[in-house]
């Protein structure tokens, strides 16, 4: 992997919360893309910390913090973390191979099967997909982000939606009929078909 960085992002760390708030809200709550996310948001259950890591170590430092303070956490006051980090690994095939490091993070810290992690990325790309594939939309974010999601919550939300393992499906469906023009639409706040 390489240890290169992106450039420096200018947007403070309240205005990258702020942006990840605005597609949690519109995109992922709004088009229902995980029916997961909405109680935990309401109930102010998500921690957002933005990295400002520029090198992958400084990351992995940040990652294995956030793992610790989540396993230790009440998870009543934190269900879930957001760990944004824009100021590196910007290019997303450097993203993807981080993924390997953050899961042998969780292997050392003995936390298999009580912590995992989904991937979001600006410029997100299924294995399958070429990079302009709308399905890709499902787990782009505006800047990387590692949610770091605890193994209990994840299975009682899967028990509380028996459709649980038709979600991607759906979501596939949604991105296919909205588009790109309404995706674009949503995430400017407005309605998902133009007004004509």
């Amino acid at each position: 992997m390489k240890l290169s960085t992106t450039p420096v992002i200018s947007a403070s760390a309240s205005e990258v919360i702020a942006h990840t708030k605005t597609w949690l809200e519109r995109a992922v709550i709004g088009l229902n893309l995980c029916p997961f996310a909405k109680a935990v948001h309401i109930k102010n259950q998500i921690r957002y910390v933005v990295s400002e890591a520029n090198t992958v170590e400084d990351l992995l430092t940040d990652l294995v913090n956030e793992l610790k303070f989540l396993q230790q956490a009440d998870p009543v006051t934190v269900d879930t973390t957001l760990l944004i980090h824009p100021k590196v690994l910007g290019d997303f095939l450097d993203y993807n191979d981080f993924l390997a490091v953050a899961d042998a993070a969780i292997d050392e810290l003995d936390l298999v099967g009580e912590i995992q992690i989904a991937s979001f990325h600006p410029d997100y790309q299924f294995a399958d997909a070429t990079s302009d594939d709308i399905s890709n939309y499902t787990n782009r974010a505006p800047y990387p982000t590692l949610h770091l999601l605890r193994e209990d919550s994840v299975e009682r939300a899967v028990d509380a939606f028996p459709e649980a393992s038709e979600i991607f499906e759906k979501n596939m469906q949604t991105l296919q009929q909205l588009g790109l023009a309404g995706w674009e639409r949503v995430m400017r706040g407005k309605p998902a078909k133009s007004e004509s």
